[in-house]
C-alpha cells in the first residue's frame, strides 16, 4: 500500500505561483498513474491534472490548462504540480492520488479510478 504526502501549499496573491509536491512511500511509484484533485469548501472534489506511469502523457482540467503543469520523477518517487497565474477560484485543498494500473500509457481523471490518496495541502489565493 502506497502512502502519499503532499507539501508546498500556502497563501499566495493572485497571479502568483506555487509548486506542490507529492512524496510516495513506495519505491516503485512507476507502477501508478498519478493525479491531482482539489476540493473547495462546499464543493465536490474535482480533477485538476493527471500523468501516465511513464510520464509521456498528461491531461488537465480546462480551468487550469495553460497555467498548471504536472510532472513526475519516478527515481525520486515524487509527483509535482507547478501552478502559475493563480486565481482566487484556485483556492482549495489539493490532493495527490495514485491509480494502480498495468497500462503504462493509461491516464485517468475520475476520482473513482484512484485507490490511494494523500491527506491534502491547502492552497489559498488571496490579496
Amino acid at each position: 500500500q502506497v502512502q502519499l504526502v503532499e507539501s508546498g501549499g500556502g497563501l499566495v496573491q493572485p497571479g502568483g505561483s506555487l509548486r506542490l509536491s507529492c512524496a510516495a512511500s513506495e519505491r516503485t511509484l512507476s507502477r501508478y498513474a498519478m493525479g491531482w484533485f482539489r476540493q473547495a469548501p462546499g464543493k465536490e472534489r474535482e480533477f485538476v491534472a493527471a500523468i501516465t506511469r511513464n510520464a509521456r502523457g498528461t491531461r488537465y482540467a480546462d480551468s487550469v490548462k495553460g497555467r498548471f503543469s504536472i510532472s513526475r520523477d519516478n527515481a525520486k518517487n515524487t509527483v509535482n504540480l507547478q501552478m502559475s497565474s493563480l486565481k482566487p477560484e484556485d483556492t482549495a485543498v489539493y490532493y495527490c492520488a495514485a491509480c494502480t494500473t498495468n497500462v503504462e500509457s493509461g491516464i485517468y481523471w475520475g476520482p473513482e479510478d484512484y485507490n490511494y490518496w494523500g491527506q491534502g495541502t491547502q492552497v489559498t489565493v488571496s490579496s
